[in-house]
């Protein structure tokens, strides 16, 4: 340990504070960090178990005895604090917690910043100081911008199955690797985020980290915190922000982790029917406990703050909103009015929100909430949860249905693909297609895609022309973007050889193109939440299983019209309306899906097209086009 050092230590303000659920530095104070007393450096230890007998901090440096280091209980709110001199950053150590049953608990620290390789468990004495950040022009853009004026498209990402190590060893990349590579791709597609699964200690891979243990570490598994402070500092330099997957619903019951901390259920609820997920086999926080809000709270500005983190996604929030959810009768309690709404998660929610949203007003609170609760985004303070955004679970679910559906019952179903527009001013959406559409049994998104090969790429192809063109910001999950064909596993590789096949390299360059499109024009961002950014042309061609609509901007300039067929066969000199405000105008060609450089056929679409006045759908003007089997079109205009 080198350079000055502040001295740590835990007063009654503190203990004050989060005991009121407003400590948002606790992360400072528990845990272990550096610090020096009396001219004597070590490591300061503080850790919450207000039901402990005795807390010990055994270690590597005390060769993990179990009497040699002692802590002091600091008060009333049940925090213990310790300095030992001496002890140096890279050791391992664990808090060995005395219950009031006499049981003796090894727990990982629930604070600490680094964590034993799996499967070991202890916590690792680390320093977050002294990484040299160069993100600062992104950092200060970040909160000047209008997060719903901007564009939005979200790689979501696997860091331990994006790449394997070539070198033969267990297979991960590093955080610096992985940053290397993950910049290079994102760059050369275009999207605009990253979304990041499993960063939070885990002890399990098969979780995808949705089972935490360590929520104030960077898994082990990719290297150290200043590695993780890397990747973030590269993407945001590339000009990538970087979202979190995080996980307040629910965590793991392993021995070391955070359930039955000091003998008694200090972060979930002691009663199971509110503190445990019987189909997950997990355990609830106790949102109404200050402190465990604090924790929480203060956990997601301790990634903003220490890591520079653009923000969460949170997971299963329609969990957390529930208490009855995935839970039979008699497994569950209903609130004090007698429903099952869960009061204390949703203060919670507008706790969080408040506090994180209204700070850095740039900062991304995303919900993936899969119900029809009302208002989980809008304006923080308000009747809502405060969220920036929410998952469009609804559209994913119509749009996968309808993708699925062999062509011939496409027009049966015609209005799966239109109803998301009929509430799409509720919230601020974003439209997933996530990892949970591409695992086990659920098929690639190019395998959910009826017909031969060379026909499922080019429905996919059409399927994004949709999911780009339509109201929302976007997320698409690795591999998806070149046709992975296997379903996705936590345990290989993502099918890097595809991109040698035509169909494969054509769907990667496809999607580029869309997203350069999108980035482009401020059409097709700018008015995602209101009626003015888009207007239905003919959204009843069930017949044809033909969609047509526009996307304008807040100028009303560089309006673009989108034309998607949906069948195998081409429908040639096809009509379709136009605004009358546009009625003179061209109609520029900007993507024709059906390319042979995007794994097309080769059908030709006039390169420009002027409005005739030929009323058609109730419109008096329109414009002719032969749309390709399974093709769509963007014309500028």
């Amino acid at each position: 340990m080198k350079g000055a050092v502040e001295k740590v230590f835990i007063s009654e303000d503190d203990q004050y504070l989060f005991s009121q659920a407003t400590h948002y530095d606790i992360y400072k104070k528990l845990g272990a960090h550096v610090s020096e007393e009396e001219g004597e450096r070590g490591v300061y230890f503080g850790v919450w178990a207000p039901n402990a007998v005795q807390v010990h901090v055994v270690g590597e440096f005390n060769g993990w005895s179990e009497e040699a280091h002692p802590m002091e209980k600091l008060g009333p709110v049940g925090i213990w604090g310790l300095f030992i001199p001496g002890v140096e950053t890279g050791s391992m150590y664990k808090f060995l917690i005395t219950a009031q049953d006499g049981r003796k608990l090894y727990k990982a620290d629930p604070f600490a910043n680094y964590a034993e390789y799996r499967p070991g468990t202890a916590s690792v004495i680390t320093d977050l100081n002294g990484f040299e950040w160069k993100d600062a022009k992104w950092i200060a853009a970040r909160d000047r911008r209008n997060l719903y004026r901007q564009p939005m498209a979200v790689y979501e990402c696997h860091i331990g199955s994006f790449m394997k190590h070539p070198d033969g060893t267990e297979g991960f990349y590093n955080y610096r690797e992985f940053a290397d590579r993950l910049a290079e791709y994102l760059q050369e597609m275009k999207y605009t985020h990253v979304e990041l699964m499993g960063v939070l200690e885990h002890p399990f891979d098969g979780s995808w980290g949705y089972q935490v243990t360590g929520y104030y570490a960077p898994t082990s598994r990719y290297g150290t915190p200043k590695d993780f402070m890397y990747l973030v500092d590269r993407l945001h330099r590339m000009g990538v922000g970087v979202i979190l997957d995080w996980v307040p619903a629910h965590f793991a019951t392993d021995a070391h982790g955070l359930a039955e901390f000091d003998g008694q259920c200090i972060f979930e609820h002691p009663d199971p029917r509110l503190g445990s997920h019987p189909d997950w086999g997990t355990k609830i926080f106790n949102y109404g406990k200050p402190e465990v809000k604090n924790f929480l709270i203060a956990n997601v500005l301790f990634w903003l703050r220490e890591f520079h983190i653009d923000g969460i996604r949170v997971d299963a929030v329609a969990s957390m909103l529930y208490l009855d959810y995935g839970k039979k009768d008699g497994q569950w309690l209903p609130n004090k009015f007698g429903g099952n709404e869960n009061l204390e998660a949703i203060e919670f929610f507008k706790h969080l929100n408040s506090v994180v949203r209204g700070t850095y007003p740039g900062f991304i609170t995303v919900a993936e909430e899969s119900t029809a609760w009302p208002n989980v985004t809008g304006e923080i303070g308000g009747e809502g949860l405060g969220f920036s955004f929410k998952w469009n679970m609804g559209w994913m679910h119509d749009f996968c249905e309808y993708m699925k559906l062999d062509p011939l019952y496409r027009k049966g179903n015609h209005s799966a693909m239109t109803f998301a527009m009929s509430y799409n001013n509720a919230e601020k959406y974003i439209l997933p297609l996530s990892h949970d559409e591409v695992v086990h049994l659920k098929c690639s998104m190019v395998n959910k895609m009826p017909g031969y090969e060379v026909d499922k790429y080019a429905n996919l192809r059409t399927g994004y022309t949709y999911m780009f063109g339509h109201s929302g910001k976007k997320l698409l999950f690795m591999g998806q973007d070149f046709g992975q064909e296997r379903e996705w596993s936590e345990e290989r590789e993502l099918d890097w050889f595809l991109l040698g096949e035509k169909n494969n390299l054509g769907l990667k360059n496809y999607v580029s193109e869309l997203l350069k499109i999108y980035r482009k024009y401020p059409a097709l961002y700018e008015l995602d939440d209101d009626w003015a950014g888009f207007e239905w042309m003919n959204a009843d061609d069930g017949e044809n299983s033909v969609y047509s609509f526009v996307r304008k901007s807040s100028r009303g300039t560089n309006s673009l019209l989108f034309v998607l067929n949906m069948t195998p066969i081409k429908r040639e000199a096809y009509r379709v309306p136009v605004p009358i405000g546009a009625r003179k105008k061209k109609y520029r060609l900007l993507l024709n899906s059906d390319e042979e450089r995007f794994g097309g056929w080769g059908n030709e679409i006039a390169k420009e097209i002027a409005a005739e006045k030929i009323v058609c759908h109730g419109r008096d003007y329109s414009i002719c086009v032969d749309l390709p089997p399974y093709g769509s079109a963007v014309f500028v205009f």
